[in-house]
């Protein structure tokens, strides 16, 4: 059931925040085995908060998933890396966390991921794979795959992830889940283990357009503790969910529906588009002329970022420790070998070296010009549309193993996902149908809708109407 129907049954006396983690241990344990989407789930301490859930609270008594690189006091964060799931216990909670607290819902499972969420299938985690719930031949997207397959499979009623280039919308529409990546500064990022922090956000992965609103509303906000998040009013997110979107101009952008397209994916969201036209939408043409650097500016920004994140990581205050040292160099040599796994590597090494005297205003400094020419086609495009409409990913998804024969086609598959990041605006991932792929079944397709920032009121009706028409 959607988070909006558990509500309604809880307030009805229908079922009790108890009955419900009895039903989610109960399917966890019938089908996780097969997806692998949790990597632990705490049901004692869960029980405890459940048995005082206040359901007088927007989210009272609802379970919530969590990606696990979200700290929640007590509990694991293993960020899927070997260097943390030896014996960390987060000391905090996430401000996301405590807001979700506030509201009622109950942080119940520890969701996998990429390592350290770099990647785009969670094969990169270091402690399982996760399978695509509708094909468990094929990835479920990442890096949030465990919590997208999770809602998918119906072993979670909604989850958190984060997203750095796409990591919510991908595993969304790949799974058939509801994905929303919220603008930069609309939800700290405080207790986030960071990746790339000018990029990093956290969102909802939900089986509704709705239950994303419900949780977005209660964790979007001001935070003292992330002088990043921004002291901005908070939209009623559900008053105008269902208003429709007659009269708005929606931009369909020439670079994002391009060759290279799967001809299933393509169809899609073409009838996707048509049905918002239908309900009263004006389509507008418009162009992005900088998405073509997007996938290389990301792959220098982000690394770099990466690279100066991750050396917090050194075997000395946290984390797997190398055994038995010569020196303090050993130490760290050997810790973060051990530590970190290949795709980890690859990235720290890359970012390392865009930053390095030399190559800085090269690579980093020319990076950083480049995304502005990014942000500033959104802003122009948006200065003509309400919204943009575009596909989530060129094609449906893959089967498991290609991460490791062709990373950079791995890069490339987030080819209409960076640029927002790179932006800072809001964007939404919403199913929009299926398709065959690759030999395959049926698998879900996703429409991509981007808004402009701290514009995700609108976003979400636009959401909302594209979602009764799929």
């Amino acid at each position: 059931m959607t988070l909006t129907a558990l509500r309604q049954q809880l307030l009805a006396g229908e079922t009790t925040p108890t009955a419900i983690l009895a039903r989610l241990a109960g399917a966890i344990a019938a089908r996780d085995g097969r997806t692998g989407a949790y990597l632990s789930h705490h049901l004692e301490a869960a029980m405890a908060e459940a048995a005082h859930a206040d359901l007088s609270l927007p989210l009272g008594g609802i379970p919530i998933a969590i990606k696990d690189n979200i700290n929640v006091l007590g509990q694991p964060c293993t960020c899927g890396s070997k260097f943390l799931s030896e014996n960390y216990r987060s000391p905090y909670d996430a401000t996301v966390i405590r807001k979700l607290r506030a509201a009622g819902a109950i942080p119940f499972g520890r969701m996998n991921l990429d390592e350290f969420a770099m990647g785009s299938s969670t094969e990169n985690s270091a402690l399982q794979t996760t399978r695509n719930p509708h094909d468990l031949q094929r990835i479920p997207g990442g890096s949030s795959g465990g919590s997208a397959a999770a809602v998918a499979d119906h072993t979670a009623v909604a989850a958190l992830g984060s997203d750095t280039g796409g990591s919510i919308r991908q595993p969304a529409s790949h799974c058939g889940v509801v994905g929303l990546k919220p603008s930069y500064g609309r939800v700290s990022r405080y207790g986030l283990v960071a990746f790339a922090s000018s990029l990093d956000q956290i969102g909802p992965l939900t089986r509704s357009v709705e239950d994303a609103a419900r949780i977005l509303q209660a964790i979007a906000g001001p935070d003292p503790l992330d002088s990043t998040c921004l002291d901005v009013p908070v939209p009623d997110y559900l008053g105008g969910l269902n208003d429709g979107v007659k009269g708005l101009k929606l931009g369909l952008p020439q670079e994002y529906f391009g060759d290279g397209i799967d001809p299933g994916v393509r169809r899609q969201v073409e009838a996707a588009v048509q049905a918002l036209a239908a309900q009263g939408a004006e389509l507008v043409d418009l162009s992005l002329p900088h998405t073509a650097y997007a996938v290389a500016t990301y792959y220098v920004i982000a690394p770099a970022e990466a690279s100066s994140n991750l050396s917090r990581f050194d075997g000395i205050r946290y984390g797997h420790r190398a055994a038995n040292p010569a020196d303090i160099a050993d130490l760290y040599q050997r810790s973060r070998e051990e530590g970190f796994g290949p795709e980890v590597k690859r990235r720290i090494i890359l970012g390392t070296y865009v930053l390095s005297s030399g190559y800085y205003d090269a690579y980093y400094g020319r990076a950083q010009q480049v995304r502005t020419l990014i942000r500033r086609d959104f802003e122009s495009a948006f200065a003509r549309v309400d919204a943009i409409l575009s596909p989530v990913v060129p094609t449906p998804a893959r089967k498991l193993g290609g991460t490791a024969i062709d990373p950079l086609h791995e890069y490339l598959s987030d080819v209409f996902t960076l640029a927002p990041n790179l932006a800072g605006i809001c964007a939404i991932s919403v199913p929009c149908g299926v398709t065959a792929f690759d030999g395959g079944s049926a698998l879900p397709v996703g429409l991509q809708i981007l808004g402009p920032h701290l514009g995700e009121a609108r976003l979400l009706r636009i959401a909302r109407a594209a979602e009764l028409n799929a």
